[in-house]
């Protein structure tokens, strides 16, 4: 009974903040209608010169293959290499491709390495597929079969990621916002001279956000069939499951940093802290296989990476609980670690 009227009390509190409420359903809304759009890692509008010194049908080819191309913005041809590296200088070029005696050179302006590596890529892909394409057929060819993404869509890959910030952002900042909320307003001295246990304050705290994370990813879910017509190749109910856990690790940890703050704003920065490293550290936006061998030990330790690879598992590749069980168990000790944390790090000065 004591953790019903605790609960009760809880939800008042968010039903009355003129802010929270709005929040809740505002947040997820801008990010999955806005992220997915500007999240994207495919390079476009790399400008291009040229220096064609061969004057070939096949050289012409590949200037009208760069014409063609939506990746690239072809800016003419320049008489000598030294000029079109002049057009790099100048920012008014991306990548210069030189043709002489039938051999190519590119470079790319890797300043912004994205793009240049990028644009290199893409360059020699056409270079590649021109040189396949003028050969004699040899009867031997080589295909390629792309699995689970055919069509490469950037967003299939990026929205089950989203979840992952949702969820973070809204569990993880709300609750070590919570109890130093209330040790700045005095409230929480009111709560230290009752018998109410530990355990039941800390699961009080927690089961409302836990509430809080379900609502945003259905709304998420909902987004992503409604907006961009993506659903899960997998259960739904994996889904929920992995937010659930990932939402007991983050929320419980929001609280521990409550419990040890004196003020908000040391609360919001410590917080900001973790989850900043938490998220690059994942391999929301890098694959952790590129990390540093020392930086890539650390997502042993890091929920953000488990609930990543397991959502990009069952939201891609429609798979099940065998696919996921050593992330589905590797969230669920984390995740209990921090509960028995926070509830261990809350004391009653009474």
């Amino acid at each position: 009974m004591t953790l019903k009227f605790l609960l009760q009390k809880e939800f008042l509190q968010i039903r009355r903040n003129a802010f929270l409420p709005r929040l809740i359903v505002a947040f997820p809304i801008v990010i999955m209608c806005v992220t997915p759009w500007v999240m994207n890692m495919e390079v476009k509008q790399i400008r291009v010169v040229a220096v064609d010194c061969d004057h070939t049908v096949r050289s012409q080819r590949l200037l009208h293959d760069l014409e063609a191309s939506h990746y690239f913005t072809f800016n003419g041809q320049r008489a000598t290499y030294q000029e079109a590296l002049a057009d790099v200088e100048h920012s008014k070029a991306d990548v210069i491709v030189e043709i002489r005696n039938g051999k190519y050179l590119i470079a790319a302006n890797s300043v912004n390495g994205t793009k240049g590596s990028m644009g290199s890529a893409y360059l020699s892909q056409i270079i590649a597929q021109q040189d396949v394409a003028g050969q004699a057929p040899t009867g031997q060819g080589m295909a390629v079969k792309l699995l689970y993404n055919p069509h490469q869509n950037y967003q299939l890959y990026m929205i089950p990621a989203l979840f992952a910030i949702v969820v973070m952002l809204m569990t993880g900042f709300l609750p070590a916002l919570n109890i130093v909320g209330e040790k700045e307003q005095g409230t929480i001295e009111q709560m230290n001279v009752t018998p109410v246990s530990r355990w039941a304050f800390i699961l009080a705290k927690l089961i409302p956000y836990w509430l809080i994370a379900l609502f945003v990813v259905t709304m998420c879910l909902l987004l992503s069939w409604g907006v961009y017509g993506i659903t899960p190749a997998g259960s739904v109910v994996w889904v929920y499951v992995l937010v659930i856990l990932l939402a007991m690790f983050f929320s419980s940890f929001g609280l521990i940093i409550s419990n040890y703050s004196e003020t908000m704003q040391q609360a919001i920065f410590v917080m900001w802290f973790f989850v900043v490293c938490l998220m690059l550290l994942s391999g929301l936006f890098t694959p952790t296989r590129s990390m540093p061998s020392w930086a890539y030990l650390t997502t042993y330790v890091n929920p953000m990476h488990y609930f990543i690879d397991a959502i990009r598992t069952v939201f891609i590749r429609g798979g099940g609980f065998h696919e996921i069980s050593l992330q589905l168990l590797a969230l669920l000790c984390i995740g209990l670690s921090m509960g028995v944390w926070a509830v261990a790090s809350y004391k009653k000065n009474a």
